[in-house]
């Protein structure tokens, strides 16, 4: 009787213990976020797509939120079909004549796989696929719960190097090493803060 009763004790500590970590994790994002009254005033950065000739093909804005970063893209440009798009770790987009390969890869300091449907993923990059239709262009929206823009949940996005937004040739198949076979980097934005 007295060992059941020792293990109860020590599962309701555990579980009081986890409630607190929660509750502490719950006031801070309250004390960053509660204040915020109109989701104008939310922390936002700024992207500007250039293709692999340097000309504007859209742009994307981030927003983020107490619980990740949501990802606007507008675009008009690119060829139609599906479409990977991913946030690398590196902010440079200039070297659009060597296809966006100073970039790096994608957002990943936990050096997670890649692929939403990996067990061994995803990495703080990883989106969803997106469609460009037949006139170029595409418009959609993206959440990412593994990434803010500032302090917050998951990776830092703008961060000493800064980061890019990189739309692929084809979309992800969300597995496959390192990229998911999504081709050639066409499109690039570095990410910028709002001011």
């Amino acid at each position: 009787m007295n060992f059941l009763s020792s293990q109860v004790k020590v599962f309701a500590g555990l579980i009081a213990l986890f409630s607190l970590v929660v509750f502490t994790g719950c006031l801070e994002q309250e004390a960053q976020f509660g204040a915020i009254e109109d989701p104008a005033e939310l922390p936002r950065a700024n992207a500007e797509f250039i293709d692999v000739e340097g000309e504007p093909v859209g742009a994307a804005e981030l927003i983020q939120g107490p619980h990740g970063t949501l990802i606007e893209i507008d675009i008009d440009g690119l060829e139609p079909g599906k479409k990977a798009i991913h946030i690398h770790g590196i902010g440079v987009c200039d070297d659009y004549e060597e296809g966006f390969q100073a970039s790096g890869g994608h957002l990943n300091p936990e050096e997670h796989q890649h692929g939403l449907l990996n067990p061994g993923g995803p990495d703080a990059g990883d989106l969803t696929n997106f469609y460009v239709h037949e006139n170029g262009t595409a418009w959609a929206q993206f959440f990412n719960n593994r990434a803010s823009l500032h302090e917050g949940p998951g990776a830092t996005i703008i961060d000493e190097d800064g980061a890019a937004l990189v739309i692929h040739e084809n979309p992800d198949d969300h597995f496959t090493q390192p990229i998911g076979g999504a081709g050639p980097r066409v499109a690039c934005g570095v990410i910028e803060a709002q001011q």
